[in-house]
């Protein structure tokens, strides 16, 4: 596992487009795991702030039950269509996944109930179409294999 700072300071060419594809837009998709195991997908915000990636969740919600009980997620960015007229400018789509760390809430912003968290990145992905726009670039980080660019037609 690391923190997003270390991506950062190792890759960053890399950790700055995967941010770029997570700050295109507001709503994230969260992975979390029901209690049966079964997968259950929301909608979250996140931030890239001070090295780490932070979201909260609402205090009852099921998501928040969710990783109190089972921190390991997945969260996935924004989806945007690729251009038809020029597929090869498609910015991507990136992934992450790792483990909720709860921690604080900052300020004075504290909602009873509310939970506050940081991942610890297990992997972390990348997806866009290559130039010409006929095979797909897929870049990837992850503790075992450090960082990896395969091309896939």
């Amino acid at each position: 596992m690391a923190r997003w700072q270390e991506i950062e300071d190792e890759f960053a060419e890399f950790a700055a487009k995967v941010r770029a594809r997570f700050d295109a837009g507001t709503n994230k998709t969260i992975a979390t795991l029901r209690r049966d195991g079964a997968p259950r997908i929301s909608a979250t915000e996140l931030k890239f702030e001070d090295g780490e990636v932070t979201f909260g969740m609402m205090g009852g919600s099921m998501k928040l039950l969710d990783v109190r009980r089972d921190p390991r997620i997945a969260v996935h960015s924004p989806t945007l269509e690729p251009p038809a007229d020029a597929p090869e400018q498609w910015p991507g789509d990136a992934k992450l996944a790792g483990r909720a760390v709860e921690m604080p809430t900052p300020g004075e912003d504290s909602v009873p109930g509310a939970g506050y968290f940081r991942i610890d990145v297990t992997e972390v992905s990348l997806t866009y179409l290559g130039v010409p726009a006929d095979h797909l670039v897929i870049e990837s980080w992850d503790a075992a294999h450090g960082f990896r660019r395969r091309a896939r037609k």
